[in-house]
């Protein structure tokens, strides 16, 4: 068990004034300050901390915030996560469509269907035999446009009653 010095939720660890208080805040003497005070956070396993060994892959928060996480169905969110991982510094992967299928476990129908539509979003571009994962647009997905999507559950109701979706 450790010890409660060195747990990061034991309010012990900060002098009873301080707590709350930025340790630049503590430096200067700072801790007077009205505001909302802010959260230290620490890891809660230090010897497991995240490094960059060689080649890393990224994902700009504003995927998230701005909606475009939401905007995917499940298909084409994985293939994006699994081109992103793959990518090179510049966004650029060269992996075939067989070898993608066979790691994400997507079907022929299913990878055409979310690669045509990752591009119709202008999340990347491909010519046949190179991918990449293009900077995010400019503006944030509208939340209509992100649930605008029919779920694929839905798509195969309505196919399977005749209906089509406008």
């Amino acid at each position: 068990m450790k010890n409660e010095g060195n747990d990061p939720w034991s309010m012990k660890q900060q002098p009873q004034h301080n707590r709350g208080a930025s340790s630049n805040q503590r430096r200067q003497g700072a801790s007077h300050k009205k505001g909302p005070k802010r959260i230290e956070k620490q890891p809660l396993d230090p010897s497991r901390i995240r490094k960059i060994n060689g080649s890393f892959a990224f994902i700009e928060h504003r995927f998230l915030s701005d909606g475009f996480w939401s905007s995917l169905e499940p298909h084409q969110l994985l293939l994006y996560l699994f081109l992103v991982l793959v990518a090179d510094r510049n966004g650029i992967s060269y992996y075939s469509y067989d070898k993608i299928c066979t790691l994400v476990g997507l079907t022929l129908d299913e990878y055409i269907e979310a690669r045509n539509s990752l591009a119709a979003k202008n999340l990347i571009a491909c010519n046949g035999h190179l991918f990449q994962v293009l900077s995010l647009p400019e503006g944030a997905v509208s939340p209509l446009a992100a649930k605008s999507q029919p779920s694929e559950i839905r798509q195969l109701i309505d196919r399977a009653l005749g209906k089509s979706r406008e």
